[in-house]
């Protein structure tokens, strides 16, 4: 058991960032994803070292970043949810319409 869990949503995500990486270097996007289950792992023992972002939603969502992306999480579910996986420099807009969209 993981302690954490992805919104369907999150899923595919991670599944986009993967491929859009993967285009120039298969080893790099494997390097990423898994940088990013590792950050999942910490949060699992430690959940509200992430930071709010009201800017982006009024939903007691937390923020963690991983290199340029950024993972949405729900730090008071249990197991932990992961609500979207982002690039940091999306326009804020488009971000907090993402997460709009999966409450």
């Amino acid at each position: 058991m993981t302690g954490y869990e992805f919104h369907p949503e999150a899923l595919r995500d991670l599944e986009e960032i993967w491929e859009f990486i993967a285009a120039d270097s298969v080893d790099a996007a494997d390097r990423i994803i898994s940088e990013m289950f590792d950050s999942l792992d910490l949060l699992v023992s430690l959940p509200q070292q992430g930071h709010r972002r009201p800017d982006l939603t009024s939903c007691p969502l937390r923020f963690i970043r991983v290199r340029e992306y950024l993972i949405a999480y729900a730090s008071d579910e249990r197991p932990l949810s992961v609500v979207a996986v982002m690039h940091g420099r999306r326009s804020p807009r488009v971000m907090a319409a993402m997460l709009r969209s999966r409450e």
